[in-house]
């Protein structure tokens, strides 16, 4: 498995899906990639996963996935096992982007592909993560080329997917 600094490109990685089991990032080599840290319990997670919806159904078919990571490290907003986390997004918002495995995106146990993430795109105000709904887009080729903060809204970034997508 990749580590961050030896990564050039997401399909470098290897992450567990929400049942654990391995999957290869490399699977949606020629994909645009929209990926972001998911939380149930957090004021951001209505409009969030209501747009990442709305979003993925319009696009999916062109070229786009969302890979959606829950996580727990910001102010324990997702607290919940991996199922009850899937079951939540799958039937709350009707998700049918993948949900993957609950990491950390923070600190010495941060997962590899988010090290790679913030190492390709930093934030404003350093490279960590500021807190649910972070978004990273990723290009064709699994290049970094934008992130976004957790209050922008999945919709105003549909330009952004479109332009990747060689929508007009």
């Amino acid at each position: 498995m990749a580590t961050a600094s030896s990564a050039t490109s997401v399909y470098d990685f290897t992450v567990k899906d929400a049942s654990g089991k391995d999957v290869d990032l490399s699977v949606y080599k020629g994909k645009v990639l929209l990926i972001v840290n998911v939380a149930s319990q957090c004021g951001l997670t209505n409009s969030n996963y209501t747009e990442l919806s709305q979003v993925y159904e319009k696009y999916k078919d062109q070229g786009l996935e969302i890979l959606a990571f829950p996580c727990n490290q910001f102010a324990g907003q997702e607290p919940g096992t991996n199922e009850e986390i899937v079951q939540f997004a799958c039937t709350r918002f009707k998700a049918e982007y993948p949900i993957f495995d609950k990491v950390d995106v923070n600190g010495s146990n941060a997962s590899p592909l988010y090290k790679f993430l913030k190492s390709s795109k930093g934030g404003i105000f350093g490279d960590s993560v500021k807190w649910n709904f972070s978004k990273f887009l990723v290009d064709k080729e699994g290049r970094v080329v934008d992130r976004y903060a957790p209050t922008t809204s999945p919709l105003s970034i549909e330009k952004d997917i479109k332009k990747l997508l060689g929508i007009s």
